[in-house]
């Protein structure tokens, strides 16, 4: 029971950096961090979906989480990582600047985005962390990879195009 009363009242987090801020997102949703790979690019994929690694034999999807977000693309560093989360089930890749730390923050010091700061289409934004240092947004991850890029980005809708193409050969 305490055990529960803690986790209702601090939330442990992966914060990383994107574009000179800092950004978090839950740590059950992170299965792990990896260093920078070469990425296989796929044809017609969202202009955010990178591409494709090979992690341990399993085809995952690559996203760049500065494109996904409307930030401007950097240049990959020596501190660039693929956070690789879980999403619906499916392990999906994030590219972020760097990731910085997982910590455990009270619930208490998390605020709510203002209706004027976050729009709409901007839902997959769950508030501000006021930490000692510094703002930390946190991200939703659920929702930031929305329903139809999700499907797109790991290889759904393609995978029915192939299908599709393939039986068309005289």
């Amino acid at each position: 029971m305490v055990k529960e009363t803690k986790r209702m009242t601090e939330q442990q987090l992966v914060l990383f950096d994107l574009a000179s801020e800092h950004y978090a997102i839950d740590s059950m949703n992170v299965r792990e961090i990896i260093r920078m790979q070469v990425i296989t690019k796929i044809p017609g994929a969202p202009a955010s979906v990178e591409g494709v690694i090979n992690l341990r034999g399993k085809v995952t999807p690559v996203m760049d989480l500065r494109k996904r977000l409307g930030l401007v693309v950097g240049q990959e560093s020596k501190e660039t990582r693929i956070v690789v989360v879980e999403v619906e089930g499916q392990d999906v890749g994030l590219i972020v600047d760097g990731v910085s730390e997982v910590l455990r923050i009270p619930v208490s010091v998390i605020e709510p985005t203002s209706t004027i700061v976050a729009a709409e289409e901007a839902d997959y934004i769950l508030g501000v962390a006021k930490l000692e240092t510094k703002l930390v947004i946190l991200l939703d991850i659920g929702r930031l990879l929305a329903a139809g890029e999700k499907r797109t980005s790991l290889g759904a809708e393609t995978t029915r195009d192939r299908a599709g193409a393939g039986t068309a050969v005289s």
